[in-house]
């Protein structure tokens, strides 16, 4: 019996800490869908390459990335346009993510239910995935998996000194 009550409180504990958020979402709105025509647009109309991180609420590593990106969308946001791509979420999972994790940071985000925006831009399915955008809207690399700090920092250097 014993055996029983301990499956039963594990089986609790992983099911509260998997998806879902306790996060008060109510005053943030939908986030708008994603179509690869309407990011390369707003891409161009910004005039600025574009960080564009592909992140879902439940993936562990993107929870661990948030914020090395959201200081990197403050401290460059004037000359780089930093957008969060979700995908595969509900959109409250979605908006409890940001709630929790980008609240503040000037990013742009967008929803991309079944990846379809991913796949147009040369991504996989697998997340997190960071791409780099020139102002003209086109892929210039793809990071696939975790970024790191310095990685991030020279793929923006890079990105702002081929926009200048």
């Amino acid at each position: 019996m014993s055996r029983l009550l301990l499956l039963a409180a594990a089986l609790t504990f992983l099911a509260s800490s998997c998806g879902g958020t306790s996060a008060d979402i109510s005053g943030v709105p939908d986030l708008p869908e994603a179509t690869t025509e309407g990011l390369v647009a707003s891409i161009r109309a910004a005039s600025q390459p574009a960080v564009v991180n592909v992140w879902a609420s439940w993936c562990g590593p993107c929870r661990s990335e948030a914020p090395l990106l959201s200081a990197a969308a403050g401290e460059f946001s004037d000359r780089v346009t930093f957008v969060g791509l979700n995908v595969r979420d509900s959109q409250d999972d979605a908006k409890g993510f940001i709630v929790e994790f980008l609240e503040g940071a000037p990013i742009d985000h967008i929803y991309d239910r079944d990846g379809s925006t991913v796949a147009d831009l040369g991504g996989t399915t697998g997340v997190p995935l960071t791409f780099f955008m020139n102002a003209d809207g086109t892929v210039s690399k793809i990071h696939f998996g975790v970024i790191d700090e310095r990685t991030l920092a020279l793929e923006v250097d890079e990105l702002m000194k081929a926009g200048a």
